[in-house]
């Protein structure tokens, strides 16, 4: 079953960070995975996230605030 990948941001720097480790990360092991980025302020904080960027796997809030290693996102994701 394809995970579901969110990635919580309004398009700074770190935010445009985390999605190049995941889409890298998912590529590079081909992880069955959709990609969706989240801009919208209003999106964002249904999460009831305060710090971006934050990575969303299958609807659980699993990184907020910083840019996570390449390891750390595959661990989350297998």
């Amino acid at each position: 079953m394809a995970k579901s990948i969110k990635i919580l941001g309004t398009g700074c720097p770190k935010c445009q960070s985390m999605t190049g480790v995941v889409r890298e990360v998912v590529t590079a092991n081909n992880i069955d995975a959709t990609i969706l980025k989240v801009e919208e302020i209003e999106e964002i904080m249904k999460f009831n996230v305060m710090a971006t960027p934050a990575l969303v796997v299958d609807g659980k809030v699993t990184i907020r605030g910083r840019v996570p290693s390449k390891d750390e996102v595959l661990a989350l994701l297998t």
